[in-house]
């Protein structure tokens, strides 16, 4: 029994306000490749058109949000064609609310592996995250097409194209964690999450322009911090108007909020995870 208790090994996370080492990161790169990959394989096992979805989701909302809100309904849409007006909104909303989805149910759905063995836990919905901008920029093929047969040609904007993919990763990530550790221990947040994505696209400007709202409450619109992506993203690529940057300000303040503030709250709950997953 004594040799027993001096072979007993607690694994633990470190101590520290913030769970977020990089030097620990580094060393568990290889699982962080590993569940990335696995996370890209898995959407499309078993599947007849494979990565063909990652353009049907994005091409079919466009065409009915293009009959319903750019025929029927006249939504502005800045001057341009509202098809691609709507596509280009739609590539970033779509990656974000479906890494938000990946990642929200990441904790749950990884039980048998975080029971068994210790890592940071932090590499599990940041890589469900990673995982679907393979989908993002094969979908980027259609915005290709749509700018070529409308005669777009993008401005120096497109310079901050890949600042704006990584604010909404940072943003998939940052409401990730506080979703997958709410998960854990509260069941029925999966059940939510659907109707949560549902909810703050129409509150994005995906299928409306920010210039509906008048110059003095757009700001609002920037407390979402999807708001000011998807308007620079536009902006970005099309080269139709500037690029807001003070709306861009607003939502890349947010997320840093929602990053940090969610690697806080997931820091606390991860020494519980293995018990109650």
């Amino acid at each position: 029994m004594e040799q027993a208790a001096n072979n007993l090994t607690v694994i633990e996370p470190k101590k520290g306000w913030i769970r977020f080492d990089l030097k620990e990161i580094w060393k568990y790169r290889e699982l962080f490749y590993f569940l990335t990959k696995r996370d890209i394989k898995v959407r499309y096992k078993q599947t007849f058109l494979g990565g063909l979805w990652a353009i049907i989701q994005p091409v079919f909302t466009m065409i009915v949000f293009t009959l319903f809100f750019g025929k029927l309904a006249k939504v502005p849409s800045d001057g341009i064609p509202y098809p691609i007006f709507v596509y280009a909104g739609l590539l970033p909303w779509t990656y974000f609310a479906n890494a938000l989805a990946a990642s929200g149910n990441s904790l749950v759905g990884s039980a048998n592996l975080i029971t068994k063995v210790y890592f940071p836990r932090l590499i599990i919905p940041a890589s469900a995250s990673l995982a679907g901008l393979v989908d993002f920029f094969i979908a980027m093929l259609v915005l290709g097409f749509l700018m070529v047969y409308y005669q777009f040609l993008p401005s120096y904007g497109i310079l901050l194209f890949p600042a704006l993919v990584t604010l909404t990763f940072l943003c998939a990530v940052g409401v990730g964690l506080w979703l997958s550790a709410l998960n854990v221990e509260y069941r029925d947040i999966r059940y939510a999450i659907p109707f949560l994505i549902q909810i703050w696209m129409f509150v994005s400007p995906v299928i409306y322009s920010v210039s509906i709202v008048g110059e003095n409450y757009r700001w609002l619109l920037a407390i979402n911090p999807m708001g000011g992506v998807i308007n620079a993203f536009r902006a970005s690529l099309l080269g139709h108007q500037p690029i807001d940057w003070f709306l861009l300000s607003i939502s890349a303040a947010i997320i840093l909020f929602l990053l940090f503030s969610g690697m806080y709250y997931f820091r606390r709950m991860e020494k519980t995870f293995a018990d109650v997953v």
